[in-house]
Parts: structure tokens; C-alpha cells; sequence
């Protein structure tokens, strides 16, 4: 009988272990089992979500690749594709902050490359806990240092993303990578070991003991142990990398391999069945080949490692020899390990003794599928329900403190720390609503952004959902762009809590829907399950990950006013919702309510408006009303432009001031535009049937808002710019 420890070291049940002796045939030895352990976890096999996956719209004209390879990629005509995809490093993140996230960037650029693209720009979504806590603040200090080290050091802008705080986040920080690269369409490579004999090579860095049972690591959750966890974090080496990268694109280049697969979660055991399984083969590999760093290893040790850097390719038998001089060239190892072969099995030698002989199907895609128990969360009744706080007394006394707020503050402190100008294809800065970069030689440009509001899937799973997608694509309606293509990283507590389960569930259907709306195909993503300590759970935190295209560049605008006297005109319209807001989170401490509603059809009708009035030249600027609301949105219009430009806002809306001031209703735009395009911007609104209104004039150096001929709100910008700097100590005191 196994003995139960093991089976609880390797994170498998006993029901499983069944399986896995079901389908071999007999007892698996202990490097078989440790195969198993890592292909069969959550980090893996997505065994808990897989089935909720499938509801996800995956398909579009645009199309090449869905789910299923290493990264997503969409045609954007003009024979170029664009290939992208998001992943999660939140546990080694956890336990190894600096390690944690520099190995997430450079797993994520080996998912971009390894399809044939260039890697072009990173983003990156990050969450802690209060920075008050020295533990916390140590994490994120960790985290930035190593998303910035390693980008840098390789040659990859990171050109924006967004930084959360919430105590949800204090054990569990989440650092969620996204990476696009560019690829010529006929030049696109797969995952396969096609060729019954073609060699098998191993490229890339040595093997080493780092990152053995990382993905099992990510598969559960963590108690007061997290420090013993240490030495499954992988260690990154972001020069080898770029060795890697320039040695791959250059044989892919020459056609000289048949496919090739990142070794990522699971190392070698990953590659070695993942590609063989998804080509109708098997694979033959002889340990004593693969170059090691440490002596004495295992093949327990080997397979498993998570040692970064390193590929594995199949070339043809012809082809070999040069494969090896490019390699060579870049001071790399290139070692013929083994081959294809026509059997379906995966056959492991060691010191002349076959040590793994198991079904590639069996490993890759017969894991159990589950679907777990759910149950709709006690704590919702309390929590959705708000009896509104007494009204602030000073509404500009709050709109500084709620700026000052960390989730809304300026974020320069972080991204002064990445280059985002290395390639020279960005063409807006971090801090606006969208990443843009350059398409080298024509007109159009790429979009890309990052978002997802926790608190509000934690208040409402399925609006939080759905608001999501559409944020996102609001963020590139507000720099022109039309969405084209969609990655996710689902970041959830442990699935086999039922409560978890009818969070995750109901998130998808709320994706499921607005991404239909918006007709736009997820291609792929990740699912980060686990993410408790000591019991527990982060709030549900779907990531979206949007690209879109801009037709032309050189009609692009940021989200700060530009020339005195130009109207400013909201786009949709402003409700009475105070659910979920900063504003209720910054002035009374509460995270309550129901977020605010959201009307699909709606939202996109706005956003085509906006996109139509940037395509037309007829706005100088556009921002997204999100968290922080109206008030915040103009306070951030008036900082971001060339030079700080006030603006007089006179609303007439009756409901309760700090509402309207600090709530966030979905589907508004912030424009500004000259008067001699006024009309034709308003006749575009009527036509597609949304509300559009001028609600003032942009000039002078304060923001003022007045609400029905009162000012509610008088402020210099200048104040407004330095609490929103955190450089303010009466916005940090004000409650």
C-alpha cells in the first residue's frame, strides 16, 4: 500500500493514485510518481477549472492560435500576428519576493518566444497587502525589484499595469505577468515532436535543484511553513535569457527545427510529454545527457527541476549540426538527449536503466476533471447590504484623501523602476489608460492594458466579472483603440472550498457574457487557484489582459486636458451608486454595497463612440471614470496634461453629492474637445444613441465642481497633483 505521506508530499489523493495505477498498469516508481504530481496539479491540469473554462468564447475571424499552446496569437493583417498570453508567480512570489516575480517574466517571455515572436513590451498587475505592514512593504520592494531586473536586463519594455493594495492581499500577494510579441504569420512555431526519429535536443541553461515541485507548490495552500517552501522558488539568470531568446528566433528563422516548448512549470517532465502528446508520438530520453550544475542529481531531481532558461527543441536529424553551431555561437548548450519515437510513451533512461515508461496521454490528458461542490457565500447578505455613512462634510477634503489613496495615487514610484522606452516602439508613457506601441514601418499601433477590480467580484462575482472585460476595453476605447483579443489570470482561494468555487464560477459567467458583447476571443490565460494562507482567501481577482489595434497612430491622445477653453463632455451618464467605490473604502473605512450595474450593449455603444471621435480627430482627450469616480477623473485630467490645466465642472444631477462626486457608475468617458468639433462630436453620440453632455470648460488652475450652482469641490491642481504624488500630509489625515 503507498504510504500516505507520500502521497500527501506529492499533493495527490489516494483516489488519484488509483488512477494513476489504473492507467500505467502497475506501481508507478517514485520519479514516475513525482511526474504525476506535477502534470496532475491545479498549476497543470487546471483539474477544478477546466470544465468552466470550456463556457469562455475562444474562437474569432482573426483567430490562429486559442487555447492550448503556449500563448495566444491573433492575425493583425499586414502578414504580422500578435502573440500574448498572461501568467501568475503569486506563491514564489510569496516566499522568494525578488526571485518570484523576476522568474515570472522570464517564464512568460519564454511563452512568447517559443511561438516565434519577438517579445516587444510587458505589463504587469501586482497586489499587496497595506504597506504600513514592513512584511508587506518588503514583498512589494522584492517584486519590483525583480520585474524591473530582470525586464531590464533582457531588453523588454514594461510599458504600464497596475498596482493594488487590500489586507486580503497581506499572505497572499499576487504578481501576474502579461508579455506581447510580434511574428511574422508563416514564420509561427508549435509545441510538437512530430518525426518518429528526429533528435530531441536540450537547450538553454544547466540543470539544478532549484524550483523542484514549484508548480505542486502553486497547486495548495500555504500554512506557517511557507519558509521551508524556499528552495522550490527557481532562481532567474536574465542575460542567459536573452542568450536563449536570440539562439531560438535565429534556428526558427533558418527553419531548422520541427518544435520546440519552453521547459516552465515542470521542467523537463512538462516539455518531454506535452509535446509528444499533442503530436500522436512519444519521446525517448537518455538522463545521463542532460547538462547538470549540481553533481549526484536524481532523475527524481532532474526531471522535476524548474531550472530557468532552458528549451527543448526536435530538429531533424539533417539539421542538428547547425542547430548546435547557432547555440554554440551563443554560448549555450544544445545536447542531443534523445528522439522521437512511435510509441505513445514516455521512456526515461538513467545509468543504463529505464527509470519512466508511462503514457504520454495519461499524463497530459486523462487528470481527473472535478466539479467540485459550490455554494453561494454566507458573508454576501451582510456585506451587499449598505446603509449609506452621514455625507462627508468637506467634499474636497475627501476628493484629496480619496486621490492620496493608495490604489489610486500615483504609481511613478513603480514604473520610474522599469525601462519602458528600450525598442523604442512606446508610444504612450506609463500612467495613461492604455500601453501603446508602435508598429515599426506603418500607421497602426498597439494597445494593451491590464485590469480588474477585486472588490467588486468580492461584493458581486458575476457583475465583477463582466465589468472586468469591459473596463478593459474602456481603457483602450480611451486611447482609440478596438479590442481584438483577450488573456485572463483568474487569481482565486482553494477550489475545494465550495465558497471559492461559486466565486470562480460565477466570475465566468460574467466574463462569458461581456466577452461575447464585445466580440472578442479569449486565447488563452491562466488560473491561479490556492492563493490562501493559514486559511485565508484573497477576494476573487479576475486579471484581464486586452489587445487592441489602432488604425492610426499618429490620432493617438492621452488622458490629460491640452488647450484652455476646450469643452469638457461626459460621455454616459452618472447615477446614484456608491457600492463597492474608493470613496467608501478611503473616507469610511467600509467595503460594502453592491458594485455598481453595468449595461453591456451600453458600454460598448460609448466606447465606439469614443473610439469613432479619436479615429475622427475629433477630441484632444479621453479617460476612463473608474475607481475614485467623476471627481477623480477630472482631478487626474486636469494633472496629466502637458501643462496642469484646471477646469470648471457644472453638474446638475440630484443625487447625493458624494455620489456624484466619488461613485463609479459604469460606461462614462471623460473628453475634452475644441469647440470647433463640439457639434460633430455630439451628433456622433446622438446617432449611436448615448448620452453625451457638456458638463465645462477645461482653463484656469483649479478644479471646481458645482452641483446645482453650489461649488461642492474648489481646489488648486497644483494640491490636487501633490496629494495625488502622496506629497500632501493633510490628504494622508484627513477622515
Amino acid at each position: 500500500m503507498i504510504d500516505p505521506k507520500l502521497l500527501a508530499d506529492h499533493n495527490l489523493t489516494l483516489e488519484e493514485y488509483k488512477r494513476i495505477v489504473s492507467l500505467v498498469g502497475r506501481e508507478p516508481n517514485i520519479t514516475e510518481l513525482g511526474i504525476f504530481s506535477l502534470m496532475w496539479s491545479e498549476h497543470c491540469s487546471y483539474k477544478s477549472s477546466r470544465a468552466f473554462l470550456k463556457k469562455l468564447p475562444t474562437k474569432g475571424k482573426h483567430v490562429i492560435q486559442g487555447p492550448g499552446e503556449n500563448a495566444g496569437i491573433i492575425d493583425i493583417g499586414g502578414g504580422l500576428a500578435v502573440v500574448f498570453k498572461i501568467e501568475s508567480h503569486n506563491h514564489p512570489s510569496f516566499i522568494e519576493p525578488f526571485q518570484g516575480a523576476a522568474t515570472g517574466v522570464g517564464g512568460i517571455l519564454r511563452d512568447i518566444f517559443t511561438m516565434g515572436a519577438r517579445p516587444i513590451a510587458l505589463l504587469d498587475s501586482l497586489r499587496f497587502g497595506p504597506l504600513d505592514n514592513p512584511r508587506n512593504r518588503a514583498i512589494m520592494d522584492g517584486v519590483v525589484a525583480g520585474i524591473s531586473s530582470y525586464g531590464n536586463s533582457i531588453g523588454v519594455p514594461t510599458v504600464g499595469g497596475e498596482v493594488y493594495f487590500d489586507d486580503c492581499y497581506s499572505k497572499n500577494p499576487l504578481v501576474n505577468v502579461f508579455c506581447l510579441g510580434l511574428v511574422e504569420k508563416d514564420k509561427i512555431f508549435y509545441a510538437k515532436a512530430e518525426g518518429v526519429g528526429n533528435p530531441v535536443l536540450y537547450v538553454g541553461s544547466k540543470t539544478g535543484r532549484d524550483g523542484i515541485h514549484g508548480a505542486t507548490m502553486a497547486s495548495a495552500e500555504f500554512g506557517k511553513e511557507t519558509e521551508q517552501k524556499r528552495p522550490n522558488v527557481q532562481v532567474g539568470d536574465p542575460f542567459k535569457e536573452k542568450l536563449l531568446l536570440e539562439a531560438c528566433l535565429e534556428v526558427m528563422d533558418k527553419g531548422l527545427i520541427v518544435g520546440i516548448q519552453d521547459m516552465g512549470a515542470a521542467g523537463l517532465t512538462c516539455s518531454t510529454a506535452e509535446m509528444p502528446a499533442k503530436s500522436g508520438t512519444g519521446i525517448s530520453i537518455n538522463l545521463d545527457l542532460v547538462p547538470q550544475r549540481e553533481e549526484g542529481m536524481t532523475p527524481y531531481e532532474i526531471m522535476l527541476s524548474e531550472s530557468q532558461e532552458r528549451m527543448l527543441l526536435v530538429a531533424k536529424k539533417e539539421n542538428v549540426t547547425e542547430v548546435q553551431k547557432i547555440f554554440a555561437k551563443w554560448d549555450l548548450d544544445a545536447v542531443d538527449i534523445g528522439e522521437v519515437t512511435a510509441g505513445r510513451n514516455l521512456r526515461v533512461s538513467f545509468c543504463g536503466e529505464t527509470v519512466v515508461d508511462v503514457p504520454v496521454d495519461a499524463v497530459v490528458n486523462l487528470c481527473p476533471v472535478y466539479r467540485r461542490p459550490s455554494r453561494k457565500p454566507a458573508y454576501l447578505q451582510a456585506v451587499q447590504k449598505l446603509d449609506l455613512p452621514p455625507l462627508a462634510g468637506d467634499l474636497g477634503a475627501a476628493l484629496l484623501k480619496v486621490i492620496a489613496s493608495p490604489i489610486i495615487a500615483d504609481k511613478e514610484w513603480v514604473f520610474r523602476q522599469y525601462d519602458h522606452m528600450v525598442q523604442t516602439n512606446t508610444a504612450l508613457l506609463p500612467g495613461a489608460d492604455a500601453a501603446v506601441l508602435r508598429v515599426k514601418g506603418q500607421k497602426r499601433a498597439l494597445a494593451m492594458t491590464l485590469d480588474g477590480n477585486a472588490l467588486y467580484c468580492y461584493l458581486d462575482p458575476r457583475t465583477g466579472g463582466a465589468i472586468a472585460v469591459a473596463e478593459a476595453c474602456r481603457n483602450l476605447a480611451c486611447v482609440g483603440a478596438r479590442p481584438i483579443g483577450v488573456t485572463n489570470c483568474l487569481n482565486f482561494g482553494n477550489p475545494e472550498k465550495p465558497e471559492i468555487m461559486w466565486q470562480f464560477k460565477k466570475v465566468i459567467e460574467g466574463m462569458t457574457e461581456a466577452c461575447r458583447i464585445f466580440e472578442i476571443p479569449v486565447t488563452g490565460g491562466n488560473v491561479s487557484f490556492y492563493n490562501d494562507t493559514e486559511g485565508l482567501s484573497i477576494h476573487p481577482t479576475p486579471v484581464l489582459g486586452i489587445v487592441g489595434l489602432i488604425g492610426d497612430v499618429d490620432r493617438l491622445i492621452g488622458p490629460g486636458f491640452k488647450e484652455e477653453g476646450d469643452a469638457v463632455v461626459l460621455l454616459g451618464e452618472n447615477r446614484d451608486e456608491l457600492g463597492g467605490s474608493e470613496y467608501l473604502r478611503a473616507i469610511h473605512g467600509l467595503e460594502k454595497g453592491r458594485p455598481p450595474g453595468i449595461d453591456l450593449e451600453r458600454e460598448k455603444a460609448v466606447q465606439e463612440v469614443c473610439i469613432q471621435a479619436i479615429a475622427s480627430g475629433l477630441v484632444r482627450s479621453a479617460h476612463d471614470i473608474s475607481e475614485g469616480g467623476l471627481a477623480v477623473c477630472a482631478a487626474e485630467s486636469c494633472i496629466l496634461g502637458r501643462t496642469e490645466i484646471g477646469c470648471v465642472l457644472d453638474l446638475e444631477d440630484k443625487a447625493r453629492p458624494d455620489a456624484l462626486l466619488f461613485g463609479e457608475a459604469q460606461s462614462r468617458i471623460l473628453i475634452s474637445a475644441s469647440g470647433t468639433h463640439l457639434s460633430k462630436l455630439l451628433d456622433l453620440a446622438a446617432e449611436k444613441g448615448v448620452p453625451a453632455k457638456v458638463i465645462g470648460r477645461a482653463g484656469g488652475k483649479e478644479l471646481v465642481i458645482r452641483q446645482s450652482g453650489r461649488d461642492v469641490v474648489r481646489l488648486p491642481v497644483h494640491r490636487l497633483f501633490l496629494a495625488w504624488k502622496n506629497a500632501l500630509p493633510e490628504a494622508l489625515s484627513v477622515r
